[in-house]
Formats: C-alpha cells, structure tokens, sequence
C-alpha cells in the first residue's frame, strides 16, 4: 500500500502473558524477548507490509530492535518512548534486579518485590512527579491488580531474568542504533524513575541527528502528555516523510 503510513506499536500489553492477550503456560512457553520479537514480527509478516515506523515503549524497545535488526530494510523510522538502550540507562532501581540476573534462586523473592510490589507499580506512573493529583489510582491499582492473577508472578519473574540479555547488547550499539543511523525520535517523560535521565541523551550521542524532546510525564508518559505527544510524533512523521 504505497505511501500509506505504518505504525508498529510496541507495548506491555502487546505481547502474550500481558493485558487482555492469552498467557500460555510458562512451562510450555518461553518468556524470553528473543521468542517475543519472533512472534510478534510474525503477526506483522504480509506482502504488503515491507516499511513501517517502529513505535516503541519500556518492553518494546528490546522487542523492537531485536526486529530492526533482523528486517533493518523494514524500518522506516524509530520512535523510542522511555525504553532504554545503553548500560547507563538503568539507575539505581537495577541493583536488586542485577542481583537477580546475577543468582536468581538467592534473589527471586528480593526481586518480586522490587518489581511488582503495589509500591513499585504505583512509582512505575508517578515517578517523581509533583502534582500526583493529575493520575487516576486506577493506572496502578489496576496493574497491581493484573500482576496478582494467578501465573503472572511466574511469567514476569522469567520474563525479567531474560531482560539481562538486552543488556548484553548493549555494548557498542549492538541494539542498531549505531550502526544504521535510523530516523529516530526519542520521547522522554521528565518524571521517569524505571530509568536514568541521561538516556535520551545516549540516543542523540548514537545519531546525532535525533529528535529528543522531554514531556512532563513520568515513565508511562501518556498518562499525562498524550495530547503533546501526539503533536510530536505527527510532526516527525510530517518532516521525515
């Protein structure tokens, strides 16, 4: 479909075990990025679907660019929204998860806690925002409330061991951006705390001529930015075009 704009968007509630999507059985399926990318691109794998925007955000960033390396020809442009891609992106918050990685028998319980907590889940929106009026509780508590169905400890807890192989990527920007200088616009919400606030700046030191623009939000920036993030992603797709 010549000159018709595509847009992959890559979030959490994309991908099985999450949302409303089935969640298998992690006995019987692999939490893994790896086999998501694979089934998530092969939803997408038509004849006619051969260039599209990847819009990604927290989790589908490593999805992602796992599927812009292996279709890079596919990729028109990147939209990254709070998804990190450097080493130096994952903030104080990653100590306990690193310990995960590092031994997970010793450290699953530490890490439940650390990641799936009502705590957690409710800093995971807010982050360090002043005016916490401006959120429904219902972002948080709803979550919560998801994360508590029965397997979902289990399909979150192998899912997250599995995050330490993006980091693994990291290096040398094996995640693509380096290599293939793509159209990028990365939205950052001023208010994130899953990760560290030099992280847009990574991805203008990758391509230089990246679009960085930082909305008042906090990691799930259009809980309150929507309206401007909207504005910023039309105008890209406008002057990329």
């Amino acid at each position: 479909m010549p000159g018709f704009p595509i847009t992959i968007t890559l979030s959490r509630s994309d991908y099985p075990g999450f949302g409303h999507s089935d969640w298998p059985d992690p006995k019987k399926f692999a939490y893994t990025f790896d086999h998501i990318a694979r089934n998530h691109e092969s939803l997408h794998r038509s004849s006619w679907l051969s260039r599209y925007t990847l819009y990604m955000q927290d989790y589908g960033g490593p999805v992602g660019f796992r599927m812009a390396l292996v279709h890079p020809d596919r990729i028109e442009r990147l939209i990254v929204q709070d998804a990190v891609a450097h080493n130096e992106g994952l903030g104080a918050i990653w100590k306990t998860r690193r310990a995960f990685w590092a031994d997970r028998a010793a450290n699953e319980s530490a890490l439940r806690t650390n990641l799936l907590s009502l705590a957690t889940t409710r800093t995971r929106h807010v982050g360090a925002i002043p005016n916490v009026e401006r959120y429904d509780p219902d972002l948080w508590t709803d979550e919560f409330a998801f994360l508590n169905q029965p397997g979902q400890i289990e399909i979150q807890s192998d899912l997250f061991y599995d995050y330490r192989t993006n980091v693994e990527n990291y290096p040398g920007g094996k995640h693509g951006c380096v290599r293939k200088q793509p159209r990028l616009l990365a939205i950052w919400g001023k208010y994130e705390s899953s990760f560290d606030s030099s992280e847009p700046e990574s991805y203008r030191r990758d391509v230089p001529n990246a679009e960085v623009h930082i909305v008042d939000g906090g990691h799930f920036a259009l809980d309150t930015a929507a309206d401007e993030i909207a504005a910023l992603i039309g105008q890209f797709v406008k002057m990329q075009k």
